[in-house]
């Protein structure tokens, strides 16, 4: 899993302790130069100065990834900044809560998780995929054990179907973009070890840690993953 030279784009990268943190660090060890983009420029600079001081190359983005313009305007950056070459999208930007039952849950919490869910992973997608048929790259998105048969969807059904159609939109991309070159795969983790879910749920809570989820996204994003499209991950 190298990445010596090679852009790898990171949406979400958010705060520290979060799950955005350990997949850039993964990242970065393994070579690769960073474009990191999160909705606050402050917390995407925040995360590129703290990998740049430690040897690492990154750089920071902000933008609205609900926002189609926005988002246009993002690809159009990274672009230039890597001079087209960009062999990876990672897109871990997205969110979580719990909806409630169906019949008493607001219909603007429906909205708002499919667009900071589903609707970021599409505008994401279709802006940067022209970029990765240039070099052959992939794209890992980031679904939830939701999606996974037999899981608990109760309380939790707008998260749930934000997440299945971002699995959707994987595998769709998975089988139009195959004779480019491009990959598309997705990582179904089960509550990762973030300090937000530590401070919620507590120390004896199970949990998947932040470094084995960045693993799965690093390998699927590599090179020894080069015959694995469309294939959905769990990660436990």
């Amino acid at each position: 899993m190298e990445f010596t030279d090679r852009h790898v784009v990171l949406t979400g990268v958010g705060r520290p302790g979060q799950v955005g943190e350990a997949v850039a660090l993964a990242f970065a060890e393994r070579g690769a130069r960073l474009v990191l983009v999160d909705r606050q420029a402050e917390q995407a600079q925040a995360r590129a100065d703290a990998l740049v001081a430690r040897g690492h190359e990154a750089a920071a983005f902000a933008a609205d990834l609900t926002d189609a313009a926005a988002v246009a305007t993002l690809a159009h950056s990274v672009r230039t900044a890597t001079n087209g070459n960009v062999h990876a999208l990672v897109h871990i930007a997205g969110g979580f809560s719990m909806s409630g039952t169906v019949v008493d849950s607001d219909p603007a919490e429906w909205s708002r998780l499919f667009a900071i869910n589903a609707t970021t992973a599409y505008l994401v997608a279709r802006a940067f995929v022209p970029l990765l048929r240039a070099t052959r790259g992939s794209i890992v998105c980031f679904a939830s054990e939701a999606v996974l048969p037999g899981a608990r969807v109760g309380g939790r059904a707008a998260y749930a179907v934000a997440k299945s159609a971002v699995v959707v939109l994987m595998r769709a991309i998975a089988e139009e973009e195959r004779t480019n070159g491009v990959r598309a795969n997705a990582v179904a983790p089960s509550t990762i070890r973030t300090a937000d879910n530590l401070a919620a749920m507590g120390e004896g809570t199970p949990m998947v840690s932040r470094e084995a989820v960045a693993d799965a996204v690093c390998w699927l994003a590599s090179d020894a993953a080069r015959a694995v499209s469309g294939q959905l991950i769990a990660v436990r």
